[in-house]
């Protein structure tokens, strides 16, 4: 007589034998069963069915991710996050409704049959052969559970979740091995319970606990008999089943399930009869899960921290081993995010930015000499519903930023002034500064930039004609100075400096050498803006921005995390320089509505062509921050607009992102010490001296340059300059869906207007 185990199945020298036998009659039965026949003829069993002793570990233990902890720098918890939300539990804590219902409906003869179930291989094949297809299949529960081990080892890579459920013989033959042993030592009640916490339920949830909890609110101890039922039908598709999107086939698939219970008599006909006429009633949970739980609006800033852990290989040499540790979970992750500093960033986007309006803002706050990512929020927050979305406006594309980042305006000319002084120009260096010039030409790092087309680029109003000198030109933000500039240091100085400060476009590319980006003509990020401005503050010094200061296994070892690397990309008299320049700014120019009260701060403004987009970048000593405003999808002018309740008859940098910088840093500032800047007295030259002035200049005074009259628009660019310096615009005749595009196209609608403050 056969020796039985528990639970009613043969011996694993039985299973060998009856596995041997199957997997022998390959191209017949089991090639009937998940295949068309021809797929699975010819494919030999040899060595298939070696090793039976040898049953990896993780089969009867699977690693089952767990909860990671994103923590602020404080301590503070930021949020929890799991690639799979899961919440395991014991066979007791499990309705025996649900128990009934998904062994029933998914291998009703588990508790008679061992690993394989011939007399239903058997069933199966003829049912495929009367169908001509594959109408049935015969995998046990213990099969679905082998399968669902290597699924969850698959993580979220989309060739190993292939591989990992291929219906080949191979696979099947692989399947059955493992089944076979785990039966012999696992036992049915535990391979149950695995089964039942390894499980995807649909809608984010993986076991039954997390599915129970989705779907109804409750734990699954307390599931009803007509909700178990509904949970055990999800398994076959959960999205074609899905209740939420799906209630008529989730209906019908229930009641299929109840049938079943009640054909093997786990339920009488009245019990099925009486549960299927009650509609479906559901309690959905939202997920508690992920950076979208984040407090503070700091979902953006978790995202980066994930973003930075499965691409930084501090976190491991390969994509592969850092997603497998970061899945895992179970991880505590000390970061750099300032509480303070957080909330005063949320206060101020909140007070200023309402969620619902046309244009958003994006604030990054950084701290000088650390590369320390203090803040980082913005006014549409991270979710998935209406006025909401997944991107984060601060950072660049690589990192779950937008596509090209913003284009800045005006708030690049610092770059330019300093990299010209760094060239030896003097602080009084005196420009014609015509109201409007053509592009010049412009030494690059290989061969001058010659503008064939005859473009041309104006200042804000037609009352901004020079001469003028550096201070005065910052202040007033005139964009034919700083062409000006440009053409007697050349592009090479420019974009070698902004190469040292991390300045990349926002897909990551490195800035063209024309002379538009003089003018903010290309898309950067506000971590990228506030970054580089924080090597002013900190006297030329520039470090890397980063957001991890600790990171912890589930069993206390230290991982190694990112360091910032800093670096001296400009002479401290250099940037002390700007630093005067831009006190100037805020103090008589165009970012007067941005200044700080009691404390040292600089800063400049910035607009860009249509008002498409409006910048503030500013810092003091001790923190260095950038607000973008304007429209992800760059279809919006802030013209005529309402923006936080209050009415905007055209947009300056100066006017909406400038008071969001202000009452940011105010916050995030609070009880801190306030440090001087280290400055240089910068005298005003006379108008009209020499002071260094660029030679061949236009006369500004002829009025030849005057072509287009002043409507007061402030748009004076027309469709003349900076456009199509970098190729055109490459997405003519292409839609461009909403909150995908985020930058320019090309150098369209990039040039800054100026600053020159309306009243």
């Amino acid at each position: 007589m056969p020796k039985k185990r528990s639970g009613g199945g043969l011996s694993t020298t039985q299973q060998a034998a009856k596995f041997l036998g199957v997997a022998a009659l390959s191209g017949v039965v089991l090639a009937g069963i998940a295949l068309p026949a021809a797929g699975a003829l010819g494919l030999a069993t040899k060595g298939t069915v070696e090793g039976f002793d040898e049953i990896p570990a993780n089969l009867q233990t699977p690693p089952l991710s767990q909860r990671t902890t994103i923590l602020d720098s404080k301590g503070g918890l930021i949020a929890s996050v799991y690639s799979r939300d899961r919440t395991v539990v014991d066979l007791k804590d499990i309705s025996p409704y649900m128990q009934q219902a998904i062994v029933a409906i998914e291998d009703a003869r588990f508790y008679e049959h061992g690993a394989i179930d011939l007399k239903g291989i058997l069933r199966a094949l003829n049912r495929n052969v009367q169908s001509g297809g594959t109408a049935e299949g015969a995998s046990t529960l213990t099969q679905q559970y082998v399968k669902n081990v290597f699924v969850e080892e698959a993580g979220d890579d989309p060739d190993k979740v292939a591989q990992a459920t291929q219906q080949t013989l191979g696979r099947k033959i692989q399947e059955l091995k493992y089944a076979i042993q785990l039966e012999e030592k696992l036992g049915k009640k535990r391979i149950l319970t695995n089964y039942l916490n390894i499980t995807f339920f649909g809608q984010q949830a993986y076991g039954v606990e997390a599915a129970s909890q989705r779907y109804f609110s409750k734990p699954a101890k307390n599931l009803t008999l007509e909700e178990a039922a509904l949970l055990a039908g999800l398994v076959q598709s959960p999205s074609r089943y899905n209740p939420v999107n799906a209630p008529e086939g989730a209906t019908k698939r229930r009641n299929t399930v109840l049938q079943r219970m009640a054909d093997v008599g786990d339920i009488t006909q009245a019990e099925a009869d009486k549960a299927k006429a009650k509609p479906i009633k559901l309690k959905i949970k939202k997920p508690k899960n992920g950076c979208i739980t984040a407090v503070n609006g700091a979902g953006f800033f978790c995202d980066y921290v994930r973003n930075v852990f499965l691409t930084d290989p501090a976190f491991g040499k390969t994509k592969e081993d850092r997603a497998k540790i970061w899945n895992q979970g179970g991880l505590t992750i000390r970061t750099t995010l300032d509480p303070q500093s957080q909330q005063s960033v949320q206060n101020s986007v909140k007070s200023h930015v309402y969620q619902t309006d046309k244009v958003a803002t994006a604030v990054t706050l950084v701290q000088p000499g650390t590369g320390k990512i203090m803040g980082m929020g913005q006014s549409r927050p991270y979710g998935f519903g209406p006025n909401e979305t997944q991107y984060n406006y601060s950072v660049n594309k690589d990192m779950g930023g937008s596509n090209f980042g913003f284009p800045t305006g005006s708030t690049f000319k610092p770059f330019v002034a300093a990299a010209a002084i760094a060239q030896g120009r003097p602080a009084t260096q005196v420009y014609s500064s015509p109201y409007e010039m053509p592009y010049p030409t412009v030494q690059t790092c290989d061969k001058p930039y010659v503008n064939v087309s005859g473009e041309r680029v104006p200042n804000e109003n037609k009352s901004e004609v020079g001469p003028y000198g550096l201070k005065e030109a910052m202040a007033k933000s005139v964009n034919t100075y700083f062409i000006q500039m440009v053409e007697d240091i050349g592009l090479c100085p420019v974009t070698q400096l902004t190469d040292k400060l991390g300045v990349v476009q926002g897909n990551g590319d490195k800035l063209p050498q024309s002379p538009a980006i003089a003018l903010g003509s290309k898309g950067l990020s506000p971590l990228t803006m506030a970054s580089a401005y924080a090597a002013f503050a900190n006297r030329g010094t520039f470090c890397t921005p980063i957001a991890i200061e600790s990171a912890k296994t589930a069993d206390g070892k230290s991982l190694q995390v990112p360091k910032t690397r800093c670096s001296q990309a400009m002479a401290p008299n250099v940037a002390d320089t700007v630093n005067s320049l831009l006190r100037g700014v805020i103090d008589s120019g165009t970012g007067q509505q941005a200044g700080l009260q009691s404390r040292d701060s600089a800063g400049k403004t910035g607009t860009t062509d249509y008002r498409m987009n409006a910048w503030f970048v500013g810092y003091t000593p001790n923190m260095s921050g950038a607000v973008w405003v304007g429209s992800p999808s760059q279809d919006v002018e802030m013209v005529n607009i309402t923006i936080g309740g209050v009415y905007q008859a055209k947009v300056y940098g100066g006017q909406v992102p400038g008071p969001i910088w202000r009452d940011a840093m105010t916050g995030a500032l609070s009880g801190l010490p306030a440090p001087s800047f280290n400055t240089v007295d910068i005298p005003d030259p006379a108008k009209g001296g020499d002071g260094g002035q660029g030679g061949n200049q236009p006369d500004p005074g002829d009025g030849k340059h005057d072509q287009k009259p002043d409507d007061g628009s402030g748009d004076k660019s027309g469709d003349k300059p900076g456009r199509n310096h970098g190729g055109g615009n490459p997405f003519a005749g292409v839609t461009i869906p909403p909150d995908l595009l985020g930058g320019n196209n090309g150098d369209h609608r990039g040039q800054s207007n100026g600053e020159t403050q309306g009243p």
